[in-house]
C-alpha cells in the first residue's frame, strides 16, 4: 500500500493503526514505523536500516515488541519490487 509518506504494510495485521513504511537507499532496505496513537513516534524515530534491525533481533529476549514480527524484509522487498 502507499500513501503520502510512502510504501507501507501493517506489521500487526489486526491493528490497522500501526504502519511500517519501507524504502530503499544506498545501504539497502530501511524501515520506519508510524502509529496513529503515538504521532510523535514518526518524528522521534527516523529510518532504520535492515542491518540495525538484525542487530536488535539478536538482542531480543522477549517482551511486548518483537522485532522479528514487525520488520519483514521479504514483504518490504516485495513492496519495493512491485512499486519499481
Amino acid at each position: 500500500m502507499k500513501d503520502d509518506r510512502g510504501l507501507y504494510y501493517y506489521p500487526f495485521p489486526q491493528n490497522k493503526r500501526v504502519r511500517m513504511y519501507v524504502r530503499e537507499n544506498a545501504e539497502g532496505v530501511a524501515f520506519r514505523m508510524w502509529n496513529q496513537d503515538d504521532p510523535e513516534l514518526w518524528e522521534k524515530h527516523g529510518w532504520v536500516p535492515w542491518d540495525a534491525i538484525v542487530q536488535a533481533q539478536a538482542m531480543y529476549k522477549g517482551g511486548a515488541f518483537d522485532p522479528r514480527k514487525a520488520y519483514d524484509l521479504n514483504l518490504a522487498k516485495a513492496l519495493l519490487r512491485d512499486e519499481g
